[in-house]
């Protein structure tokens, strides 16, 4: 028997109709007002935050081109080549970064992050994350400076000197008492003998 499901609270409703909204202005470019209608006469009966949705939705698409300009350099590619979801949910997360600062920025990546796992691709969230993460360093540094420090992972020790066979190199050998012998004996030039008769 599976766990009930938690029920999501009034502001992550919000926040997941901002993102569906974000998601149909980054593909179709329609009006934020259309846009608003349309999610308000699909989810006429949820129980959301009306003030955050209308803020996050509308104030995301006004200030696309600035957020934009934020995230880019934490980017490993243009934002435009984004999936639509990530890139929505790196606007939401950008805009309220900056504009609601009574926001702790830890919940916002992790909306953010749920956010992607329940909408985004495979490994998505991560990428979300991880830029989010740098952007709170930037926008909110007095708030992330009081995070704790990661731990640094431990390191593997450093593998022990081979111990050497010898102090001598090894290209100079020890030499021989006695030349060696020519290739084919001391006789190899010489005619061979007749056998003596008697």
């Amino acid at each position: 028997m599976t766990a009930p499901t938690p029920a999501k609270s009034a502001r992550r409703k919000a926040r997941e109709l901002a993102l569906q909204g974000l998601f149909e202005w980054l593909i179709s470019g329609s009006d934020s007002g259309a846009i608003e209608a349309f999610l308000h006469e699909r989810f006429p009966t949820i129980k959301l935050d009306r003030e955050l949705l209308d803020s996050l939705l509308h104030g995301c698409i006004r200030e696309a081109a600035g957020l934009d300009e934020l995230l880019q350099p934490l980017l490993d590619r243009p934002s435009r080549e984004l999936s639509p979801v990530e890139h929505a949910l790196l606007l939401l997360g950008a805009y309220e970064m900056r504009f609601l600062p009574e926001v702790p920025y830890k919940v916002i990546i992790n909306e953010a992050v749920d956010l992607a796992k329940q909408y985004g691709g495979t490994d998505g969230f991560k990428y979300v994350n991880g830029v989010l993460d740098r952007l709170a360093l930037e926008l909110r540094p007095a708030e992330a400076a009081q995070r704790p420090a990661r731990p640094t992972p431990p390191r593997e020790p450093e593998p022990a000197e081979a111990p050497r066979a010898a102090s001598v190199p090894v290209s100079i050998k020890p030499r021989s008492a006695r030349p060696a012998a020519p290739v084919g004996g001391a006789r190899a030039n010489q005619p061979p003998r007749r056998p003596r008769q008697r």
